[in-house]
């Protein structure tokens, strides 16, 4: 017995064995994936840098694959599209890119078998920062990577994405800051910027820009001695203020400053009301979007307002952060005014409101008088409707009584004809007798 009991703990043994063994085999058929290498770092502005576009098959043979990728055309731009390698044996369209979209697409093929890699090199693209601030490069829905068979399944399954960090190189010329406009990164809906910067000893003149050239250099004119300079009214923009300093009757390197202006508000935009403006839902959802052409979209703020005609006064509420869509709380029924505000990054906002009025859900009575949901039938309206009918049912009385008059005449003169018909002969014999 005891030999028995081993030989089945073997067993079991073997058993644990095998499924563990097949463990990374099920792992690897967990689909194909695209990734990004480098999936972050920190580049200069001007500067260039590679990002290399790679495949994981999954375990599995795949024999075509299309990679469409999309980056933010402000703040990269495509310097070359591919580093020319890449395990692609047939391009079927060239790779492919707009630098005003920010896209770039791929699209190629491997011969049967294919190919079966998890670090497999699609292409090597060079972007070129253009602007300070954090960015992305990431993969779009329609990627796809195809499995060597003959319905072309698609088995991409996971994509990952690069995140950068674009600065300012370090300052050749004087260190520059502005107390109006402290952070680069940032935006400000103050559009009169001020800049300052650092000065040394021999020097004794600086010559400063303000343009929207991330690489401008100042002119070799004096603009004085002093270190401060303030500018109002700048448009809308992203802006780089450039200085240099002469020491010794020679200018030095170009420093750079951004500095980035919105003071317009975000788009017009609507409310929705679902179920809709006139409801017996007492938490109807609200419904909101909208963009900013510059800074970008921050958050949006709601408040509702009690406006039933009956209070004495408007119960007036606080805004609150939301985001869409917002169900609103439980409404007691009335009406209400809902104003939502739209924030973008410089904090300039948009204003946008709808009218809400709840209704008891069945027939009511007000001193107005019926309701039926948003349907009202005033007293004076129903008052005049009974009058019609009360009017229309005397009317209709006296019609009856006039024709059963006219029957009843039109009867009797029947009767009085068919009597005159009879008695007639019976007149004619009497006269002939008495004549006789």
């Amino acid at each position: 017995m005891k030999v028995l009991r081993n030989n089945k703990n073997s067993w079991y043994l073997v058993l644990i064995l095998v499924v563990f063994s097949a463990l990374p085999n099920i792992a690897e058929a967990d689909g194909a994936s695209l990734y990004l290498s480098p999936g972050s770092g920190t580049f200069f502005v001007g500067s260039t840098f590679d990002v290399s576009v790679f495949v994981n098959t999954g375990g599995e043979y795949i024999n075509a694959i299309e990679v469409n990728i999309k980056f933010d055309p402000k703040r990269l731009q495509v310097a070359s599209p591919t580093g020319g390698k890449s395990f692609i044996e047939v391009w079927v369209a060239q790779p492919t890119y707009s630098n005003t979209q920010g896209t770039m697409r791929f699209i190629g093929g491997i011969p049967t078998p294919g190919i079966k890699t998890s670090a497999g090199l699609v292409s090597t693209v060079t972007f070129r920062a253009v602007s300070p601030g954090e960015t992305s490069v990431y993969f779009l829905e329609s990627s796809k990577v195809l499995r060597n068979d003959p319905e072309g399944t698609n088995i991409l399954t996971s994509m990952g994405r690069g995140s950068y960090n674009l600065v300012i190189p370090p300052p050749e010329g004087p260190k520059v800051f502005s107390p109006t406009h402290p952070d680069q990164n940032k935006w400000y809906k103050n559009n009169n910027p001020t800049f300052s910067w650092e000065t040394e000893e021999r020097v004794t003149d600086f010559s400063y820009s303000l343009d929207q050239d991330a690489f401008g250099v100042p002119d070799n004119l004096s603009e004085g001695n002093y270190n401060s300079i303030s500018f109002s009214e700048i448009e809308d923009e992203i802006w780089y203020f450039h200085v240099k300093a002469k020491k010794g009757g020679v200018w030095g390197g170009t420093s750079h400053y951004v500095v980035r202006i919105d003071t317009s508000p975000p788009a017009i935009f609507t409310l929705e009301v679902d179920p809709s403006e006139r409801t017996v839902e007492r938490q109807p959802l609200i419904s909101f979007i909208t963009t900013d052409a510059l800074s970008g979209m921050d958050h949006y703020r709601l408040k509702y307002i009690d406006i039933t005609p009956e209070k004495k006064e408007e119960e007036v509420g606080f805004f609150t952060e939301v985001v869409s869509p917002h169900k609103l709380p439980h409404l007691e029924v009335g009406r209400y005014l809902v104003v939502v505000r739209a924030y973008d990054d410089s904090g300039n906002w948009r204003e946008q409101t709808v009218k809400i009025e709840i209704f008891p859900d069945g027939i009511y009575f007000s001193k107005r008088g019926i309701h039926y949901r948003w349907y009202s039938f005033p007293w004076w309206l129903l008052i005049l409707i009974l009058l019609i009918i009360l009017l229309l049912v005397l009317y209709l009385k006296w019609r009856r009584e006039k024709n059963l008059f006219k029957e009843e005449k039109k009867r009797l003169t029947k009767t009085e004809e068919r009597l005159d018909k009879t008695l007639k002969p019976t007149n004619y014999e009497n006269t002939k007798d008495n004549e006789q």
